[in-house]
C-alpha cells in the first residue's frame, strides 16, 4: 500500500459545491468504510479540501475520484500526490516500509 494526498480544488462557486456536499460526504464514508481514506477535511480558506488515502497505486485513486459527486458535477478538480512516510510523531504509526 502507498499513501496519497488528494488535494481537492473547487472550480465552481461554493453555492454549487454545497449542493453536492451531502453526496460527497456519502462518497467519503464509503471509502472510509473500505479502509481507503484515513483523514479528510476542508481547506481554509474554503477553496477545496484534502484527503489522506492509502491505495496500491495512483491510478486506483484517480478512478475513485472520478466517482466523487464533486467530480461528476464538475465542481472540483483533484491533484493526487503519492508520498512515503519516513518519520512520525510519538504515538502515530509508522508504515513498515519507512526507511
Amino acid at each position: 500500500m502507498h499513501y496519497f494526498l488528494i488535494l481537492v480544488n473547487y472550480i465552481r462557486p461554493l453555492s454549487e459545491v454545497d449542493s453536492h456536499l451531502q453526496a460527497h460526504r456519502d462518497f467519503l464514508k464509503t471509502h472510509y468504510d473500505a479502509g481507503h481514506f484515513l483523514m479528510s477535511g476542508a481547506r481554509h480558506p474554503r477553496d477545496g479540501g484534502v484527503i489522506l488515502a492509502q491505495a496500491p497505486d495512483a491510478d486506483t485513486v484517480a478512478q475513485w475520484m472520478k466517482h466523487d459527486p464533486f467530480s461528476v458535477a464538475s465542481v472540483a478538480e483533484y491533484q493526487i500526490i503519492q508520498w512515503q512516510a519516513s518519520m512520525s510523531a510519538a504515538g502515530w504509526p509508522l508504515p513498515e516500509q519507512a526507511v
